[in-house]
């Protein structure tokens, strides 16, 4: 579990955000921050005041300690690093109560100070980019921001997509109707300016599915999914998107079985992976590409029982 309660001692009554500098050797804007997520506690009461006291004696501190289960980067820099992450492993933990996500592997081999700098879905694999330091990460994000990274994906999706689509559709998240509140994307006339490109790379006649490259120029949540069910071709595997709503809740409240997942999506994951990463940092240009074989594990995923 990687957030656990330490048990620390307060010598004198002090300032909390000083005690957990001395205690942590951490910044004071690290250890307000802390404070004010309700990290530290005395005697059952929640310490959420930057200027509160600590009163002489013993305190609890919840903290995060990284697990790592073995996963390596496949490819380190001196300022950042990049993991293929697999399907199924979350990039951050959603909660106190997560036991494992690809921030645990991270803090581990690189230390608290590095971080995510970009997030991907919890079912789609592939490469995820993480500072090793707090000024990097401003700069990746920035740069993400800024649109001065490019990311590509591969997905199978049903269908035979002949031309490639320039698909700019508006994608809004707001509560549903339905109850599927936790997740639902869709096309709005009302939601945020979105494009992908997709690009057709090879059509499988024998499942009927294209290998498309998808390049999404804006980032929202969902986008590449939402596009192209929209456009009628959804990814293979998709549990959401191009389901019926009580398949979709289903699916959210984890009663749906394996067995039946494969046989309503086509598949026993999302066939969506990040596929490939390009920039420039420091004046050196980087373009990055998974070694993930992604067509092999498309139809192991089609055909698994």
């Amino acid at each position: 579990m990687p957030f656990i309660t330490k048990r620390l001692h307060s010598p004198t009554r002090q300032k909390a955000f000083r005690f957990l500098m001395q205690e942590l050797g951490i910044t004071q804007s690290e250890a307000q921050r802390l404070i004010a997520k309700g990290r530290l506690s005395q005697e059952g009461e929640v310490m959420a005041n930057n200027a509160g006291f600590i009163e002489e004696g013993e305190c609890d501190f919840i903290c995060f300690e990284p697990l790592t289960l073995g996963l390596e980067p496949t490819f380190i820099e001196e300022e950042f690093a990049v993991y293929d992450k697999p399907s199924g492993l979350l990039v951050h933990p959603q909660n106190r109560h997560t036991p494992y996500s690809l921030n645990d592997e991270i803090k581990h081999r690189f230390g608290h100070d590095a971080n995510i700098t970009h997030r991907i879905d919890q079912e789609t694999s592939g490469l995820v980019l993480a500072a090793r330091n707090k000024i990097s990460e401003r700069i990746l994000k920035m740069m993400f921001e800024e649109r001065q990274i490019t990311k590509r994906y591969l997905a199978m999706v049903k269908g035979h997509l002949k031309e490639s689509l320039d698909i700019q559709e508006p994608l809004l998240r707001r509560e549903d109707e339905c109850s599927i509140v936790r997740m639902i994307v869709k096309v709005h006339p009302e939601g945020k300016p979105s494009r992908t490109f997709i690009k057709p790379l090879e059509y499988f006649p024998y499942t009927d599915t294209t290998l498309v490259e998808a390049s999404p120029y804006t980032g929202r949540q969902h986008q590449i999914r939402v596009h192209l069910f929209h456009v009628e071709h959804p990814i293979v595997g998709d549990p959401i998107y191009g389901q019926d709503v009580n398949n979709a809740v289903r699916f959210l409240d984890r009663e749906m079985s394996a067995e039946e997942r494969l046989n309503n999506t086509g598949a026993s994951r999302l066939l969506l992976h990040a596929h490939s990463l390009e920039f420039s940092y420091n004046q050196i240009d980087y373009r990055i590409i998974s070694k993930e074989d992604f067509i092999t594990q498309c139809f192991d995923a089609m055909k698994a029982k």
